[in-house]
């Protein structure tokens, strides 16, 4: 008998086996079938919303692992299609600028569209897995934390509201 999933938080996860199914069972190339701009551009601005740092700290952070100078308006320009409703060319963000990219803004978004398309899985590596279980466990001793205070709130509301029964 096999064992229930438990669901992640995360409503944009699916499990290995769904991913491998829709893999099998998408068409063969087709044209156009490899332009990814519109998704890439959708998962650079997933990764930057999701992200607490700003476009300028993301921009900051990239040049200083890239060794080359990102600026927050470079950002910008790979993340907007109104150049390319304006009849200007669209301008991509460099494949070389993308692990970095994802390690500042710690989302793999952009780099699993890209292995998507290719036919890749891309799964986090250990430090990365033993980072997010860390997040994790703090974010639930911070709810734990705040629990206890509002119990403890609750005790004092309840005893107070007896006191005043009793008198």
């Amino acid at each position: 008998m096999s064992k229930s999933r438990s669901k992640l938080d995360d409503s944009r996860q699916i499990s290995i086996l769904d991913y491998i199914r829709e893999c099998s069972d998408r068409e063969e190339d087709s044209l156009g079938s490899y332009r990814i701009i519109s998704d890439l551009r959708r998962a650079l601005r997933a990764a930057i919303k999701g992200c607490p740092l700003s476009r300028h700290q993301i921009a900051g952070q990239m040049s200083h692992l890239l060794d080359t100078s990102i600026t927050k308006e470079m950002i910008d320009s790979w993340t907007r299609e109104s150049d390319e409703i304006n009849g200007r060319p669209g301008r991509h963000i460099p494949s070389e600028f993308l692990p970095a990219f994802c390690k500042v803004t710690e989302d793999n978004g952009p780099l699993i569209v890209m292995g998507r398309v290719a036919g890749l899985f891309v799964l986090p590596g250990p430090e990365a897995l033993r980072a997010e279980i860390q997040r994790l466990d703090e974010q639930i001793k911070g709810a734990q934390r705040r629990k206890r205070k509002r119990v403890m709130f609750l005790n004092e509301m309840e005893k107070e509201a007896d006191d005043v029964r009793r008198d």
